[in-house]
């Protein structure tokens, strides 16, 4: 039988501060030029705190460039880039409630960003087991694409089309929109201004061609990353509880 782990959205789917510190000795002295070489000496003052520049006490921050983000996106992108919770990998973040995804290079310049499709189902929790049940069998409310932080990497389907792998157990991946029922409308969903119509996979997340072929890809060829699904119904502590303090 085709299960799930194979099909993904109706398509036959399978893969493969710094610190600062003080350089000043408090004990360092120069000779005062204004007495004889008799060995008179006066120290040198240290700099006091509140004299350290500024800038070196900032977190570091995630780069948008001119594109427009939501509040929750630029948080959890923020604190990626200044706790180095991407470990020096490429990063992506998915923003279920805007429907748009933001791939970031591993210093935390934006890359590129693409409106997205999802899961029909409004939630953040894959069903259990859902990746070895039949496409068949998964009920409209079961067909989420769940929150999280997930290790991802390229992979190949049963048609040999590559796609990125978000969720495995999950049978959650990230690929080219799909076009093969054209009552679906998923290119025009796509281009569509509002997320309101973004609804309508099994639960995997569509990109467009472009974007896939010239952001995404390039962006894990050769190496694993890191997707953050933005949840939807919990909150950013539920979902991220374990790996930052959401502000």
């Amino acid at each position: 039988m085709i299960i799930t782990k194979v099909f993904c959205l109706g398509f036959l789917i399978i893969s493969f501060v710094p610190h600062l510190v003080a350089a000043a000795d408090k004990d360092t002295q120069f000779s005062n030029p204004n007495t004889s070489s008799s060995g008179n000496k006066v120290k040198v003052a240290l700099l006091a705190p509140e004299a350290q520049p500024a800038a070196a006490l900032l977190p570091k921050r995630a780069n948008f460039e001119h594109e427009l983000a939501s509040p929750d996106a630029r948080s959890v992108a923020d604190w990626v880039v200044d706790s180095g919770d991407n470990r020096g990998m490429p990063f992506v973040i998915v923003d279920k409630k805007e429907a748009k995804v933001f791939v970031f290079y591993v210093d935390g310049r934006l890359r590129g960003a693409a409106p997205a499709l999802l899961g029909m189902a409004i939630g953040d929790d894959a069903v259990p087991g859902i990746g070895n049940r039949e496409m068949s069998t998964l009920r409209p409310e079961e067909r989420t694409t769940p929150a999280g932080r997930f290790v991802s990497y390229l992979g190949i389907n049963y048609y040999k089309k590559d796609i990125l792998w978000v969720d495995y157990d999950g049978a959650v991946s990230m690929h080219r929109v799909v076009t093969n029922k054209p009552e679906e409308r998923r290119l025009e969903r796509l281009a569509t201004p509002t997320p309101l119509d973004n609804r309508i996979s099994y639960g995997c997340i569509n990109v467009p061609v472009k974007f896939f072929n010239t952001v995404l890809k390039p962006s894990f060829v050769g190496k694993t990353g890191i997707v953050y699904v933005l949840p939807e119904v919990k909150s950013k502590q539920e979902i991220f509880a374990s790996y930052y303090d959401v502000k």
